[in-house]
This record gives C-alpha cells, structure tokens and sequence, in this order.
C-alpha cells in the first residue's frame, strides 16, 4: 500500500483533490488515516467536514480554497476619482471607469472588486479593437495592468490615441 504521504504529494490540481477524495470515500482506513494526519496538522475535524475538505486541509490548502479569485463586479454609481463626475450604474456591462474621463479606481487586483484595495487611479494607456473597443489600464499608484470593454457612452478618442484624453496622462 501507498504510504498517505506519497498519495498526497501527487494530489496537485482540482481534479487530483476531487479523484483523491473520491477514492478515500470508497476507503474506510484511507480516511481514518487522512483523519489522523490533518488533527496532527492542528485542524479540528467536524463529522460533517466533506472529505474534499479533508483533504484540502491535509494539503494545507483550506484557506486558500476559500479565497475568491474571480471578479465579483458591482454595478452601483460612484464619483470618479480623476475627474469628479457623478457616474451612474451602467447596467450590463458593469461601469467600472468614468464616462468622461476613462478613468477608474483600482481597488484590487481583481478589475471591478470594490471590496478591498489599492486606492490608485487607472489611467488607460492604449486601446484595442476586437472588433468592440478595449480600454486597456495602469494603475498609477502600484503599476497593475488590465483590460475592460468600452462602453457605448465612453468618449473613445477617434483615432484610439490615450494622449488625446482630457487631463494629464500618468501620475
């Protein structure tokens, strides 16, 4: 039998975590063991925990699992931070950038999360057509980059030229 340590050290993806739970289900000593092994680890067992779990937790994953990594956009209106124009909500899709101005305000890594943040301006420094308009970002304060889709009521500089956006460009 494969010692619980060495199953553990091929469990590296979603789906290895997913195959190894299942076959610790079907397992009643495999799961006793991988019990044994994530109480030594300091974590407390609870009978409902799912063994998907378990097995994050003996992977030292568990935190990590219940980090969000995707956008999680609010549509709300905000004042924008370059400019100061009242911005309204902007339906589908999500306004994350002033109108006017095409700035916005980077509050996390995650373009659109209002939760947390860094506090920056975004500045757009290019643009692309796909064939819809991408306003693509950098933020002042720690250099992060992203992209977002213009909005039909976007004042897009005609020729796509960001040096030809009202106010100073950078910091």
């Amino acid at each position: 039998m494969i010692p619980l340590s060495t199953r553990l050290a091929a469990v590296r993806t979603r789906g290895d975590i997913k195959g190894f739970a299942e076959a610790v289900e079907r397992d009643d000593p495999l799961r006793a063991e991988l019990v044994a092994f994530v109480t030594a680890r300091g974590v407390e067992v609870e009978p409902e925990m799912s063994v998907k779990r378990l097995v994050r937790a003996a992977l030292g994953r568990s935190d990590d699992a219940q980090v969000r990594k995707n956008p999680i956009h609010r549509d709300e209106a905000f004042t924008c931070a370059h400019c100061g124009a009242a911005v309204p909500p902007g339906g589908a899709p999500v306004r994350d950038h002033c109108p006017r101005c095409l700035r916005g305000l980077h509050v996390d890594v995650i373009p659109g999360d209002r939760a947390a943040g860094c506090g920056g301006v975004l500045d757009p420094v290019g643009f692309e057509r796909r064939p819809e308009v991408v306003i693509q970002y950098r933020c002042r304060r720690c250099i992060h980059t992203f992209q977002v889709r213009a909005h039909p009521d976007d004042k897009v500089p005609p020729s796509l030229d960001p040096r030809e956006l009202p106010g100073p460009q950078g910091a």
